[in-house]
């Protein structure tokens, strides 16, 4: 037990009295050499929700105080209204009025009081203190002056106050700037005031609205001063002495195979049949913790960053250029530091032995996926150019049919629908959406990576060592529940019975999955599946992962865009040359990591979520009056979302749909017209107008076909939107000068 579970567990005692922090440091006997560090556990605490200052300044365990709930908050985007989502428990969320924030913002971390209970039976409250505030920049768009300050209003629309400035903070900054904002302190008045830290451009400019996306998601883009001075001391090349100790594969055939745009290389791959039919796969992950120390400036930022964040005009990395794409990124034709998985995987795809070691590499060739599937396709011209590759690749597509049999055996499901790509031009402006199918190459490379990860994990496991797990747990019955209704439409069911004590099997949903492959239904009934299920987390303990079926599962492969690769290579180094294996030294490492990076994931999958709704709604604004087939996708009882075929979703208001008045059909998820009885449901084909783009609300509008006579509506007020837009500019431009 380390000094701060001991404070904490002495002051969530039943024998603690409530003290002040220097009756702590005397009752605690905390020598004077370690007061700082004590300050510092003490703050942690507050920070975490698991003690608070009463008004008396004495401090007080959370856990002993029923009416006292630390969590996040969540404001309504809707309404001004917010949840308090409790942190550690099942607790129901707390509502929290407008008038009872107490200045608290979307996304910060609270203590509330609950109050009471409203009349439809949840819990009520009201914010009594902010133990972290999470939008400490926010950006926004320059807003009118009132009483001498101007408005910076908020592109998140979940923080319902603008935050004030003054004239002499506004950095050169005009009213229909987009602007990064600090906020500096709250007035007499609890309302945010600030201070401009930057100018990200006009409001419309898209390349300002993805800085603003960043920005609002606390996504990090520059690197500071300590970490690019530390990684411009690292080598550009592999050194005589870095070599030493490892295993020597320079001359084996061993490369990358990425998608064509990719510009760092986490893993290579090898393969060959042994003499007993069993196929020998190499697995090569770049050796980044090589160079990347613990502790060290590098370390922290990867630490603090977690995850690289793809968005569709750049890519922000965990780690500066100089590694990413430099010394860790296994480039071809120059030596490069490796941890490699070597597994002999037997014909039913069963890994009988396997070994971890430190290696080094030269890769061959820098293979993208559509070469290798045109290759495959059978293209005469690219197998003579990759000739000396072509056998390798050959076993490694049987081996890869092996793996991907067995985990359908286990009852893995198996999402195989397109992600949506987006092309931009040099100016970051979208120019073509569509779906970017996925071939051979690609899943073949799946396949080698999940059972390096499966292999690593497994190992980890059982040579009982903290580590970093990946873990899925079974969706609730209530999940599933609410998934078999949605697919009865289609007259479909889940086969088994879920409960908590008995949850459904992955192959009871990939039997769904199998009966509408090449349907036009297939993508809409697989990412609903996708939303029943829960999210995958990294955890300090191995609790299986259902969605891939498996019992022991890691993410291994990835070290340059991920910190649990980093961290798990880190623990298995120290492992293989511990002479006393004692690993107790990484038990609250990999417990801060698991936390940091399943954070971390959610803020990056969020940026590029948003990201991706932006230049949708960006791309979709030139065609707006343009006629397209659509499928229904979801049905709500304010209308109905549509997809159309390059993947844009739009929303067709249930108030625009003038032939009857709809009312919504929860038990068949349907709109069902009033006087007519006209049924739409999802999966329906629809034609549809465009009727409406939004990029700053990242919002798309549709109109049924029959209703495009209100197409002159949408037009109007984005014409009246206009206007008074520009006046606004002029006048206060002119009065500043």
């Amino acid at each position: 037990m380390d000094r701060k579970e001991r404070i904490l567990g002495y002051i969530e005692s039943k024998e603690y009295l409530p003290l002040t922090r220097d009756e702590l440091i005397t009752v605690l006997d905390v020598p004077k050499e370690d007061i700082e560090e004590f300050f510092d556990i003490i703050s942690d605490l507050e920070k975490e929700g698991k003690i608070y200052l009463t008004k008396k300044n004495r401090y007080i365990a959370t856990s002993s105080d029923k009416k006292i709930v630390f969590g996040i908050l969540r404001c309504n985007i809707k309404g001004q209204f917010a949840f308090v989502s409790p942190d550690s428990s099942r607790e129901n969320d707390i509502f929290i009025s407008h008038e009872n924030l107490n200045t608290a913002l979307d996304g910060d971390m609270v203590l509330a009081e609950v109050t009471g209970n409203s009349s439809k039976g949840h819990k009520e409250g009201r914010i009594f203190k902010v133990t972290e505030r999470k939008n400490k920049v926010v950006s926004g768009v320059i807003s009118d002056e009132r009483d001498g300050l101007l408005r910076v209003v908020p592109d998140n629309k979940r923080i319902f106050v603008n935050i004030l400035i003054s004239e002499d903070f506004l950095n050169g900054a005009n009213i229909g700037d987009r602007v990064a904002t600090e906020i500096s302190y709250y007035d007499e008045k609890g309302r945010p005031r600030g201070k401009v830290l930057g100018i990200l451009g006009d409001a419309q400019s898209i390349k300002s609205l993805i800085d603003g996306i960043v920005i609002e998601n606390g996504i990090k883009s520059e690197f500071d001063e300590e970490t690019i001075l530390e990684s411009d001391k690292v080598p550009d090349i592999v050194l005589p002495k870095d070599i030493e100790g490892r295993l020597d594969l320079r001359d084996e055939l061993i490369f990358t195979i990425d998608g064509e745009d990719a510009r760092d290389f986490d893993d290579a791959v090898s393969v060959k049949v042994l003499d007993n039919g069993n196929y020998y796969l190499g697995v090569h992950i770049a050796d980044v913790t090589h160079y990347v120390k613990p502790g060290r400036p590098i370390d922290k930022e990867a630490f603090k960053r977690g995850t690289s964040v793809y968005l569709a005009d750049r890519v922000i990395p965990m780690l500066p250029k100089k590694l990413s794409c430099g010394i860790c990124s296994l480039n071809p034709n120059v030596d490069r530091l490796t941890m490699s998985v070597f597994m002999e995987i037997n014909k039913n795809g069963e890994v009988t032995d396997y070994e971890i070691k430190e290696s080094v590499i030269c890769s061959k060739e820098r293979m993208t996926y559509d070469d290798v599937n045109a290759i495959f396709s059978g293209d005469r011209e690219l197998e003579e150019k990759y000739s000396h590759i072509l056998p390798t690749l050959k076993i490694m597509e049987r081996l890869a049919v092996i793996l991907r049999d067995k985990r359908d055996r286990r009852g893995a499901i198996q999402f195989d629908f397109p992600q949506t790509k987006i092309d931009v031009n040099k100016d970051g402006e979208p120019v073509c959406i569509s779906y970017d199918e996925r071939g051979i190459s690609n899943k073949m490379i799946e396949e080698f990576m999940l059972v390096a990860n499966e292999t690593v994990a497994e190992f980890a496991y059982w040579a009982e060592f903290p580590f970093v797990y990946r873990t899925h747990e079974a969706p609730s019955s209530d999940k599933i529940t609410a998934f078999n209704k949605l697919i009865s439409n289609f007259g479909l069911f889940i086969k088994g019975k879920a409960d908590n004590d008995s949850p459904i099997h992955p192959k009871a949903l990939q039997t769904v999955l199998d009966s509408v492959k090449d349907t036009p239904e297939e993508r809409m009934i697989a990412t609903a599946m996708l939303r029943s299920l829960m999210k995958a987390e990294y955890r300090p303990e191995s609790l299986g992962h259902f969605g891939l079926s498996a019992k022991y599962y890691c993410h291994f492969t990835s070290p340059i865009r991920r910190y649990p690769d980093l961290a798990i290579h880190r623990i298995l180094k120290e492992y293989i040359h511990s002479a006393t294996k004692d690993m107790s030294g990484f038990v609250r490492f990999v417990t801060e990591a698991s936390k940091s990076s399943t954070e971390s994931e959610i803020k990056a999958e969020d940026t590029e979520r948003s990201v991706e709704d932006l230049m949708k709604a960006a791309y979709m604004r030139d065609f707006v009056g343009a006629e397209y087939s659509a499928m229904v996708s979801s049905v709500t009882s304010f209308g109905m979302f549509v997809t159309l075929e390059n993947s844009v979703e739009g929303l067709i208001r249930a108030e625009n749909m003038s032939d009857d008045y709809y009312e919504y059909d929860e038990k068949t998820q349907s709109l069902i017209g009033k006087r007519k009885r006209r049924v739409y449901r999802i999966g329906d084909n629809v034609q549809v107008i465009l009727a409406r783009s939004d990029m700053e609300l990242r919002q798309i509008d549709f109109l049924l076909k029959e209703d495009e006579k209100l197409l002159g509506n949408f037009k109007e007020n984005r014409k009246r939107e206009i206007k008074k837009s520009i006046k606004r500019n002029k006048f206060y431009r002119r009065k500043r000068r």
